[in-house]
């Protein structure tokens, strides 16, 4: 007959476990838990979510002081999701495991976002690409460009990275646009880019490389939409400024 086993403490139900063999951090858990459950997580503060997550990565020990650190550390909850994985490593008490459940969250989260947009008409679903931008974009800490390629009835075909680059600029190969454009059969496009800064203003560069585009892409008969610059205060719409 096979030895009994004795449950793992996150499993049993509250009063199974005795003083002794139940760390003090699995009732606090299991209230965080329950209070999840109430209330879907609203109004429950950042380190908490976040303590939540953690635990499911590292089950056998208190997160709380490390939730608690990485968000001193990084600012918010948003700031951490969108943290380099190799600055969330770096972090005391955390490893390739736990960061890499905080990045996964984010990726889904992104992704939540992107299907209120795929597949749709930008000019009808134009709130919900700007908020999938923001998230995507607002918290980089380089500046990273977008391309959104557009079919004939302005329905979003791909969302793709086109130039990663330094703290105030990022390079765009506009032959290579072009040719993924001709590829995917697109219509138009949307550019799409960030300035770390916070400050969504565009600069002359940003201007020179829109209008050089836009030149390019009328040669085959695609047309530029638009040009997005995003930052944490706010969005630039080159069309809207007269600039395109």
């Amino acid at each position: 007959m096979a030895p009994e086993t004795t449950p793992a403490p996150d499993d049993r139900k509250p009063g199974d476990e005795s003083p002794e063999a139940a760390p003090h951090y699995h009732g606090h858990r299991g209230r965080l838990r329950a209070r999840f459950r109430e209330t879907g997580g609203q109004g429950m503060p950042d380190y908490e979510i976040l303590e939540l997550l953690l635990a499911l990565a590292i089950p056998r020990r208190d997160v709380k002081p490390l939730a608690k650190d990485l968000i001193a550390r990084f600012g918010s909850l948003a700031d951490l999701l969108a943290a380099p994985l190799d600055q969330i490593e770096r972090q005391d008490g955390m490893g390739e495991i736990a960061a890499i459940a905080v990045k996964t969250v984010r990726e889904a989260a992104l992704r939540l976002l992107a299907a209120d947009v795929v597949k749709k008409p930008v000019i009808s679903s134009w709130a919900a690409l700007l908020d999938y931008c923001r998230a995507r974009l607002a918290r980089e800490s380089r500046e990273e460009t977008r391309v959104l390629f557009l079919d004939r009835k302005n329905v979003l075909i791909a969302d793709e990275g086109h130039g990663k680059g330094t703290v105030d600029q990022s390079p765009l190969y506009i032959r290579e646009v072009v040719k993924r454009a001709l590829d995917l059969s697109a219509s138009a496009l949307i550019l799409v880019h960030n300035h770390p800064s916070g400050d969504p203003t565009p600069s002359r560069a940003d201007i020179d490389m829109t209008r050089d585009l836009a030149k390019a892409l009328k040669g085959v008969g695609i047309a530029l939409h638009d040009h997005l610059v995003i930052g944490r205060h706010g969005h630039a719409s080159f069309k809207s400024l007269g600039l395109l």
